[in-house]
C-alpha cells in the first residue's frame, strides 16, 4: 500500500488476505522435524498462547477481551502473541524449527492448505469440533482436500459501495448487472470524479477483486484461458476504455481504493466491510452498499470468502492440542462471533449468529446476502492458489496496459501451470 504502513492503522483494511510466501518443501522440512522430534519446550499447562494477525490497536484490544472471557472460562491464561499479517507464516515456521509452535495458530484461509498439506495442523473434527449451523463454503473456507481444519469467527467479502448522494443528485439507480454499472459509471464520470474505483494492482488485492467477475461470469481458476475469464477481464478493459476508471486502478490497493472514494474521486468502489469504520469517520459521505453486478440479470453475484480461521498446529502433545481446540471452540462460539462481527464489520460464520447480526446491522444486509454466494479462493487448488494468483497478477498488468485479455490470460494460464 501507499503509506502508511499496513501493519499500522491500516492493517484492519487488508485483513482478508496474505500471500503465501513459503515454498511447499520448506513448510513440510521444518513441520515434519517439528513434529517428529515432539515438544521442544517444557510448557506451563496453564497457559496457552494463540499467535494471530492483530497488530492494529482496536483487533489486538478485541482479541485480547476475547481470550480474557474464554480463558476465565476454561481455567486458563491465554496470551496472544500478533505479528504483522505478511510475517504470519514465516513466523509460525521459524517456531516449527525451534519446536516452539503457538497452541492456536491464526492464519488467513489462502495460507491454510500448505501448512495443512504439509502435516502441520490437526483436524478439528479430531479434536471434537463440529461444522454445525455453519454454511457449506464457510466450512469449505476452512478446509482442504474435504478435511476441516480452521474455524472462521467470521467472513467478510467484497461488495459494491456507492455515494448515495451522488447517485440521488444524477437520478440513477444502483446498478445490477455489467451493462447497468458500465452505464452508470459513464455517467457519473464527471471532471476530477470517476464513476468506480477498484483494484487492480499486481498483488493479491487485484486478484481477490477480480474473482467476483471472474466467477460471476463462469471463469474458473483451473482455465485462466478460458472466454468466460476473458470477458471478465474484457469488462474491466471496457470501464478503463469509457475513463470510467482510472488509469492508476493498475496500482492501487484496495486501501487506495476507499481512499479516492473518500475524497470523492470516485462516485462508486468495490471494496470489503474492513472498510466500514474508517468511511464512518466521515460524516458528511452518505454511502450504501450492494452486491456486485453480475453479467446477466437473476445471476448470482460470487465473490471471494476472505478472512482468518483459528488452526491448531500439530505439536505432538495431544492433551494441549484438545485444550487448544476448546479454546478455538471458545473464541468461534455464537456470542462471541456477534460481538467480533459487530466490532469488525464482519459476517458471523455461523448461521444463528448471522441472523442476529443481521437484525443490529441491517445496513450491511447487502453484504450478508453476498457471503451466501461466495467461495474460498483456495477451494480447488488447495496450496497451488498461490501460482494462479501471481500469474492473474501479471495478466492483469499486462492486458490492462495494452495487450489483449486473451494473450496475458494464455500467458498466465501457461504459467500457473508450471507453477513458476
Amino acid at each position: 500500500m501507499t503509506a502508511p504502513s499496513p501493519d499500522g492503522p491500516r492493517q484492519r483494511r487488508r485483513r482478508h488476505h496474505r500471500q503465501v510466501i513459503a515454498p511447499l518443501t520448506v513448510v513440510s522440512a521444518l513441520l515434519c522435524g517439528a513434529v517428529l522430534s515432539g515438544c521442544g519446550q517444557q510448557r506451563d499447562p496453564d497457559v496457552y498462547t494463540v499467535m494471530n494477525s492483530s497488530t492494529d490497536e482496536s483487533y489486538h484490544r478485541w482479541d485480547a477481551q476475547t481470550l480474557a472471557r474464554c480463558g476465565k472460562r476454561l481455567g486458563v491464561t491465554i496470551e496472544q502473541q500478533s505479528v504483522p499479517a505478511a510475517q504470519v507464516m514465516t513466523k509460525a515456521l521459524r517456531m516449527a524449527s525451534s519446536k516452539s509452535l503457538p497452541d492456536v495458530l491464526q492464519l488467513d484461509a489462502s495460507e491454510m492448505p500448505t501448512f495443512a498439506e504439509a502435516g502441520g495442523l490437526i483436524p478439528l473434527k479430531d479434536l471434537g469440533l463440529t461444522t454445525t449451523d455453519i454454511p457449506r463454503g464457510i466450512v469449505d473456507f476452512g478446509s482442504y482436500e474435504g478435511t476441516y481444519y480452521g474455524a472462521a469467527r467470521t467472513v467478510n467479502t467484497l461488495a459494491l459501495f456507492y455515494n448515495k448522494d451522488t447517485l440521488d443528485q444524477s437520478g440513477l439507480k444502483v446498478p445490477a448487472t455489467w451493462a447497468e454499472m458500465r452505464s452508470t459509471a459513464k455517467k457519473l464520470t464527471k471532471g476530477k470524479r470517476y464513476g468506480l474505483a477498484l483494484s487492480a494492482g499486481g498483488a493479491e488485492d487485484g486478484v481477490f477483486q477480480f474473482t467476483p467477475f471472474m466467477w460471476s461470469n463462469g471463469g474458473d481458476e483451473t482455465k485462466l484461458d478460458s472466454p468466460q475469464v476473458a470477458g471478465a477481464l474484457d469488462y474491466w478493459k471496457s470501464l478503463l476504455k469509457d475513463r470510467s476508471l482510472s488509469k492508476s486502478t493498475v496500482n492501487w490497493t484496495q486501501a487506495d481504493v476507499n481512499d479516492q472514494f473518500m475524497a470523492g474521486n470516485a462516485a462508486m468502489m468495490i471494496n470489503g466491510p474492513w472498510q466500514v469504520e474508517t468511511l464512518n469517520t466521515k460524516k458528511a459521505l452518505h454511502w450504501g452498499m450492494a452486491r456486485i453486478p453480475v453479467p446477466k440479470a437473476g445471476a448470482d453475484s460470487v465473490g471471494p470468502l476472505g478472512g482468518g480461521i483459528l488452526t491448531v498446529p500439530n505439536t505432538g502433545d495431544n492433551a494441549r492440542e484438545k485444550k487448544a481446540a476448546k479454546i478455538i471452540g471458545c473464541m468461534s462460539g455464537e456470542q462471541e462471533q456477534i460481538t467480533y462481527a459487530l466490532n469488525s464489520w464482519m459476517v458471523p460464520a455461523n448461521e444463528k449468529a448471522a441472523a442476529v447480526w443481521r437484525e443490529k446491522v441491517p445496513e450491511l444486509a447487502a453484504l450478508s446476502g453476498q457471503v451466501a454466494t461466495a467461495r474460498s479462493r483456495t477451494a480447488k487448488l488447495g496450496a497451488g492458489w498461490s501460482s494462479v494468483s501471481l500469474a492473474l497478477q501479471s495478466a492483469f498488468q499486462s492486458a490492462l496496459t495494452g495487450e489483449t485479455s486473451e494473450s496475458a490470460l494464455k500467458r498466465a494460464q501457461q504459467r500457473a501451470t508450471s507453477g513458476n
